[in-house]
């Protein structure tokens, strides 16, 4: 099954548009993981079994892994994931930008290391760096657009032909670059116009959404400005509100974590009609 197939299926299955973020922070994970030398994946794994049914996709982020050389307990949570959940698509967010060979070794780590269905990667480097993924016909290929930190302006508005640089990135993306039709984008919630408006230039291609939760994207007009007319094509992450929520009286993290994550779903799925 390739990742738009799989994707589309856990929109349906799981009727979600919520992709759950891992970004393990040692400093923020409860009392029983902080002398755990598997804390991190014991961690993320009671994250993953409270969530699973109400995700569309789990999201690692990989920085927060190999900064505390916890490649193996990332390695651990990805064979979970498929095993345990192989309908829901796994996104290794890395955010690689490199051209040629370099670029093929990053690809096969994602894909083949991690076994992850769909990546995320910087396209500053034009096409070249971007089409070794593409060797794996099956997987998905998320190319950052408009991302959702203040600082994107500084290069995503330059005017490239009349149109800033995001536009003209997701145009490229759109018409160009997906050879295989399994490219998504990386669009930011904290943007709703500029979401709206690459929704209209690519058509039903997914977007991966961050921006809300601890970012403050407004749930409302993100998903009224990037829902597909099926009320479906985004995958809207959220990962430090649903990680580390405060549980309530007899809450456990878990049980706190899937609290906000239904919250969020729910919230979500008020606006996909």
């Amino acid at each position: 099954m390739t990742f738009i197939n799989k994707l589309s299926a856990a929109w349906a299955t799981n009727d979600s548009l919520l992709c759950v973020g891992l970004d393990p922070d040692m400093a923020k994970l409860p009392a029983q993981f902080q002398n755990d030398p598997q804390g991190i994946y014991h961690f993320c794994r009671e994250i993953i079994d409270a969530t699973a049914d109400l995700a569309c996709s789990f999201k690692p982020q990989i920085a927060y892994f190999a900064a505390l050389s916890a490649e193996d307990q990332l390695q651990q949570i990805c064979d979970y994931v498929r095993e345990h959940y192989p309908h829901i698509p796994l996104i290794m967010d890395a955010k690689r930008g490199d051209i040629g060979a370099t670029a093929r070794q990053y690809a096969r780590e994602a894909y083949d290391r991690y076994g992850a269905d769909a990546v995320t990667v910087n396209p500053y480097m034009g096409f070249d760096s971007v089409e070794p993924y593409m060797e794996w016909s099956d997987r998905g290929v998320i190319i950052l657009c408009r991302t959702s930190n203040a600082g994107g302006s500084d290069l995503q508005f330059l005017d490239v032909g009349g149109k800033p640089l995001y536009q003209h990135v997701a145009q490229l993306v759109a018409q160009k670059w997906n050879q295989n039709g399994q490219c998504a984008l990386v669009v930011g919630a904290t943007f709703p116009e500029e979401l709206a408006q690459v929704r209209a230039m690519v058509g039903d291609m997914p977007l991966l959404v961050p921006g809300i939760g601890a970012q403050g994207g407004d749930i409302a007009a993100t998903v009224k400005s990037g829902r597909t007319a099926n009320g479906a094509g985004m995958m809207i992450n959220s990962s430090r509100a649903i990680l580390y929520a405060t549980p309530n009286a007899g809450e456990d993290f878990a049980m706190a974590a899937r609290r906000v994550a239904l919250e969020t779903r729910d919230a979500i799925n008020q606006y996909r009609a």
